[in-house]
Order: structure tokens, then sequence, then C-alpha cells
């Protein structure tokens, strides 16, 4: 057994286990192969694993300080499968993101500046540069927080976190067919490439009121085969993939859409993650709904537009979150307000013998190493 530390963390709705890029690296073996043990895939319940069971607890961070001019932390997200054995490594994390600049304040990597620290992260699954703000007062960083947010029952620490100049980020272009709204299945869509590549469908084509439990959406698989069939010719038409069959399981996601009556400012919202029905909402999600609002002619620019601050409210099976979109670093950027918190620190152990293509030795001389 080889003894990795690592650090739980919750950001947002989602929990995930953050790793230091050089500890991964000097054990040696291929990233993809250490995750998917670690979390005890392939098994729908990850039960010798550290995932939880469900896409919003089997995710991994993997951190390192960054040697760019623009950041001070370099971001990777992986989506470790369940049921699979595969790492998807197409996307960013929005909630995973919130929990960054917790972490590198902890763990010392950043220093409070202020009484609002200011951390600069590039993840570098999208090439998306997000700048996390979080309360120091008097330069002191206190972990406890009385922030609340829809999907999480106890408050936690505020992070602000703005998502830069959001737009193509995966496909080079907001509106990656260059159409505001088209069809599929005879559903109108929008395309969109904001945060993270997503398909926003109008609910009511698809036979839902928007008010539906994600429990009464799973229960159908009919609607749950249409769906995917849609995401798939989707990844075809935004370039993500050559044939529906290659689309990738966490790329591009799937917002169902609906409106709350006439003149109403609220966007009823459904979100799909890996072929389920999303009990809040994923925060990249949020910013590509949001940029698709202040976009005219998509479907949701005809349910409801940014008001005079620019904010956008959506309503989630959780409650509604509110987006706003601003300039940051004389750019345009979406904000979300998120919280976070540090679960444990900890020493996950890895049976290296149980890797593919192990060789012997390899444990004691990552050891010998450290």
């Amino acid at each position: 057994m080889l003894d990795i530390p690592a650090t739980l963390m919750r950001g947002g709705t989602s929990k995930c286990w953050v790793f230091s890029r050089h500890e991964l690296e000097r054990i040696g073996a291929p990233v993809d192969d250490i995750l998917v043990r670690l979390y005890g895939s392939p098994d729908e319940r990850q039960i010798d694993g550290l995932g939880g069971g469900t896409s919003t607890t089997s995710k991994a961070v993997i951190l390192s300080r960054s040697d760019r001019d623009d950041a001070d932390i370099d971001y990777t997200f992986a989506q470790v499968g369940l049921t699979d054995g595969l790492v998807d490594w197409s996307s960013n994390c929005g909630n995973c993101s919130a929990a960054i600049a917790p972490y590198a304040l902890h763990a010392g990597w950043i220093l409070p500046r202020g009484d609002r620290t200011r951390v600069r992260i590039f993840n570098t699954n999208t090439n998306q540069l997000m700048i996390a703000e979080v309360l120091t007062p008097g330069g002191i960083f206190d972990e406890s927080g009385d922030a609340r947010i829809v999907g999480v029952p106890y408050a936690g620490l505020e992070v602000v976190l703005w998502f830069v100049d959001p737009a193509g980020r995966t496909t080079g272009r907001l509106l990656p067919t260059g159409l505001a709204a088209e069809r599929i299945d005879g559903v109108p869509v929008t395309l969109v490439d904001a945060g993270a590549p997503v398909v926003i469908a109008e609910a009511e084509a698809l036979g839902l009121t928007g008010l539906e439990t994600p429990a009464e959406i799973d229960g159908r698989p009919e609607l749950l085969r249409r769906i995917e069939g849609i995401r798939r010719e989707a990844a075809v038409r935004m370039g993500l993939a050559r044939t529906p069959e290659e689309a990738r399981k966490a790329v591009p996601k799937v917002a169902m859409v609906s409106s709350d009556g006439p003149g109403g400012r609220v966007v009823g919202v459904t979100m799909m993650s890996m072929g389920k029905a999303h009990p809040a909402l994923a925060i990249t999600g949020s910013v590509a709904l949001s940029m698709a609002a202040a976009t005219a002619g998509t479907v949701v620019h005809r349910i409801a537009t940014p008001d005079d601050q620019g904010t956008v409210s959506l309503r989630t099976p959780s409650g509604v979150i509110v987006t706003r979109i601003g300039i940051q670093n004389g750019s345009p950027a979406v904000a979300i307000t998120r919280t976070a918190r540090r679960l444990a620190d900890a020493s996950v152990t890895l049976p290296v013998d149980q890797l593919p293509g192990h060789v012997p030795g390899l444990a004691e001389e990552a050891l010998l190493v450290r």
C-alpha cells in the first residue's frame, strides 16, 4: 500500500478529493489508473474506494502552483466514472472550483491580502481563468462562515467565483454552430459553450412542466434515452465528437429550461449530470445559461433576460440560484456565490499491486523519494 496525502473538500453542492499534482505524478503510474483504483471504480457503489457512488461525489481536483503570469493556482478537474472505469478530463466543475481558494489559503500556498483575498485560478481542462474572492477580515483567513446556498443544509465559507471571459473555451465560440436556436429530435435547443459546453433544451417540448423532481425524471427511462440521444447529436454539431457514439459522457451537459409564466424573470432549470437529473445545478452550467440569457434568440433569452444589474435567476430543484454578469480584468465575466468547507485532511491508501501494468517495487521506490 502507498499512502497519498489528500484533502476532502465540499465545494458548492459537490464533494471532491484534492490532490497535489506532484504527489500523484511521483507515483510513476498513469494518473487515470491511480484515480480509478483510489475511487473504487468500476463499481456503482464504489464500495472499495473514496467515491460516494454518485457523480457529485466521484470527483477529483489536482492542484499545483502556477507558473502563469495571470494565475496563482493551476487546477485540473477529473470526473471518475462509476461503472465504466474511465476518467473524464474534458470539462471543469464549477462547484469544485469553489474549494480551491479555501484549500490554497489553508495550505499556505496563498497568503491573505487585506479584508478580501482574490485567488486567480487557471483551469487546465478548459483554459478558463477564474477569480475566487474570499473574505479575510484584517488579513486573517477563518475557515468558518455563515453563508448559505441552495442544495447544502449547513452554512459555510462564502466564495464569490468569477468566470472570466468564459465564452468558447472548449469550442472557440459562444455558439459553436453559429445558431442561437435550432432543433434536435424536434426539440428547440441552444448549443452554447461558456464555462462548459451545454445543450439547453426546451422542457415543454420534452413533455415536461419544469416542476418535476430529479427522481421523477430519472424514473422515466424513455425520456432519459431521448435526452441522451439529443446530447450525443449535439456533441457532433458542436464539434466535440465525430459521431454520436463517440460523445463523451460528461460533455456536453444538458439543461432543460422552462418559464415561470408570462413576464417572469426566473428561468426554471433541470440539469442532467452523467445521465441523471442533477439535484441542484452544475455551476459551469449556470455560466452557460447566464450567457445564453444575454444572447438574443436563444431558448433561454425567450424566457427571461438579465435585469438592469446583470443578474439572472435560475430556479433549480433545490431552490433559486442567482448569477451576475459583469466585468473582470477588462473582460466579460459571470459571478456566482458558492460556499465551501474542508471536511478532512487524510492519508489515502493506494494498492499499487492492483494497478494495470504494475511493476513490483513501484510502491517502495515511490516511498523512498518522499
